[in-house]
């Protein structure tokens, strides 16, 4: 133990990492090693608790072996405190399960497994800290193009970016509720800092349903005002004037309900009212425009944000080749003519590089594009995403 915490703290200080030596060691009770898991778990927690002059805000959690077990199920042995940049970090031997619920979930405390092994080299020390990093509010990578603040369109006008999508259960299990995941880009003008919400719904459901969700009080519980709020507070309080929102695991059957569906949700969350225009027909990005311009001048709001909606499909069987060379297409690389679609507005793009295997391209759909970008601003846009 003692050797893992000096490595650890060694590799963060040549990192730039300001960690402090070890603060406390926990052990666990022998006569607590044979109650149930979640009774281990609660006392164990307990035991912490007292041990530390405030509630921890991250917990690293060394395991003794991979497998599963009671609490990460099993032993928890016992824990060693440290200090990290005023963050307390615990390391603590064997558990995950209800350990990881309790924090996690009750606690909103971040935790982070690692297992001891012979193989614990500087490398193996840098990425465990870039998962701490990461958690703890810290960015690991920076793109060239926020450096130098030439990101396409969205760099002068404050835009947030959404990605969506909803995971189901295994074949079969309609028992099992699906999980719909959002995350938003937060730190205007950077794009590469985002923030999940997750929830879950009914089972295969693809559609989300919980983007807008008002509560008996009159207040929205839903994912986008989460999003909407976090970006505000980490954007030096500036709305955003744009949204790009990108959607996974869509077919084209379903880009009617993506539109009638999930950016009505948005648009409703947006305005700050209740707009029932389901019983409009005819040209949906028409109302979308009327309706969100009439309701904005009613409140004295200004202009509305403008949204833009991209689907991304990996689920196809077009693939790209070059004519003279058996590698694959270097990155990049972009086919917007020819094979796409006569009419509607879309794109395949191969953004990294394929060294194994054939590479398949992502097949872009734009449904709806209110910023107004060019062909060239959009693919770039996306490939700088990508990375």
């Amino acid at each position: 133990m003692s050797r893992i915490s000096r490595e650890l703290i060694n590799c963060g200080r040549t990192k730039g990492i300001i960690i402090e030596g070890p603060y406390s060691l926990v052990d666990e009770d022998n006569q607590a090693r044979r109650c149930a898991p979640i009774v281990r778990v609660e006392r164990m927690f307990e035991k912490v608790k007292a041990n530390l002059p405030g509630p921890p805000e991250f917990l690293l959690c060394v395991l003794p072996e991979r497998k599963n077990c009671d609490i990460y199920g099993n032993m928890l042995n016992n824990i060693l405190l440290l200090f990290v940049d005023l963050h307390v970090t615990i390391f603590f031997y064997s558990l995950e399960g209800p350990w990881k619920k309790k924090n996690l979930h009750e606690m909103g405390i971040v935790t982070q497994c690692i297992v001891p092994s012979a193989k614990m080299n500087d490398q193996y020390f840098t990425n465990v800290l870039l998962k701490i990093n990461a958690k703890l509010g810290g960015m690991n990578s920076k793109l060239a193009l926020e450096h130098s603040r030439q990101i396409p369109v969205i760099n002068k006008i404050p835009t947030i970016i959404l990605g969506m999508d909803v995971s189901h259960g295994s074949p079969g299990r309609s028992d099992i509720p699906s999980i719909a995941a959002v995350v938003g880009s937060r730190c205007w003008p950077l794009i590469s800092r985002y923030r999940a919400s997750v929830r879950t719904q009914s089972p295969k459901v693809e559609m989300i349903d919980s983007l807008f969700k008002p509560l008996d009080n009159g207040k929205d519980d839903g994912i986008i005002r989460e999003l909407l709020l976090d970006f505000y507070t980490t954007s030096q309080q500036r709305k955003p004037e744009q949204i790009i929102i990108f959607r996974d695991g869509v077919s084209e059957s379903q880009f009617s309900q993506v539109l009638n569906l999930e950016v009505d949700q948005i648009i409703k969350v947006v305005l700050g009212t209740y707009l029932a225009w389901e019983t409009f027909s005819g040209n949906v990005h028409f109302f979308y425009r009327i309706l969100m311009m009439q309701a904005y001048q009613n409140m004295g709001q200004g202009p509305p944000p403008k949204i833009t909606v991209i689907i991304a499909q990996k689920n196809h069987h077009t693939k790209l080749f070059q004519a003279d060379a058996p590698d694959n297409v270097p990155a990049g690389t972009v086919v917007d003519k020819g094979i796409v679609h006569p009419k509607q507005y879309d794109f395949y793009m191969c953004a990294h590089a394929g060294p194994i295997g054939t590479s398949r391209p992502t097949h872009y759909h734009v449904l709806l594009d209110q910023i107004g970008f060019t062909p060239d601003e959009l693919q770039s846009l996306v490939l700088s995403l990508s990375y």
